[in-house]
């Protein structure tokens, strides 16, 4: 973290396969939420963006574990320590500016992606009892499928009120700090301390771990259909 009083200039901090994650996240959350409570589409759309949505979930956890310095999850997540004088700091009259997520948006991170891998698992086993079954409805009891389907519901509300305070601190940061934190989510840059060399993965590996983990899902499809 750098102090906002510091020189700074506009570098690099997000990597494509990142904000392409962060995005497609967006979209597919979305189209989820309105095939499921809207009926926007056919529900079997929802169970795909679903499958979506589980490989980009599969791949984020790859990428945070070998991919580019600020989307490690060694690189911001952070004991209580380090979020309680983060959250000092911004009570001060000089706050800290976080290169990538700060420590207390590194955990709101983790509770986001455990919320949608959560709600897309129980949904694996959900049903409504009417004419939409989840793929592995069949290879549990009725009492679990009762208690899956009462969890997806139960979280999908969890998860909007994630979603809400996510997208209500970026805007508290925007009018309250002065900082911008969706517009490096667009662009990949953002303004930072000038000696502030980060290592970014490749490219190439993204697409290799993305292609993966659609393989993978893609077969959990097939399995699940057979």
């Amino acid at each position: 973290m750098t102090s906002s009083s510091e020189p700074r200039t506009l570098v690099r901090v997000w990597d494509l396969p990142t904000r392409t994650f962060h995005w497609a996240l967006v979209v597919l959350i979305a189209l989820q939420y309105a095939t499921g409570e809207f009926h926007v589409l056919d529900m079997r759309w929802h169970f795909w963006f679903g499958y979506a949505t589980l490989a980009l979930i599969l791949f984020r956890v790859l990428w945070g574990l070998v991919g580019s310095q600020t989307s490690r999850f060694s690189e911001f997540v952070r004991g209580p320590r380090s979020v309680a004088s983060y959250l000092r700091a911004q009570l001060s009259t000089n706050p800290q500016i976080s290169i990538g997520h700060n420590p207390l948006g590194g955990w709101s991170v983790l509770a986001l992606l455990a919320s949608i891998a959560l709600q897309l698992v129980t949904g694996l086993f959900a049903s409504d009892e009417i004419d939409t079954d989840g793929p592995l409805v069949g290879l549990v009891a009725q009492r679990t499928v009762k208690w899956m389907t009462r969890l997806h519901e139960w979280n999908q509300n969890a998860l909007l009120v994630l979603i809400g305070l996510h997208v209500l601190a970026a805007l508290l940061y925007l009018l309250l700090k002065r900082e911008n934190l969706i517009m490096p989510m667009i662009s990949g840059r953002k303004s930072v301390r000038e000696d502030t060399a980060l290592r970014f993965a490749s490219g190439w590996l993204a697409l290799a771990l993305l292609l993966l983990c659609g393989v993978v899902v893609g077969v959990f499809v097939w399995w699940a259909g057979t």
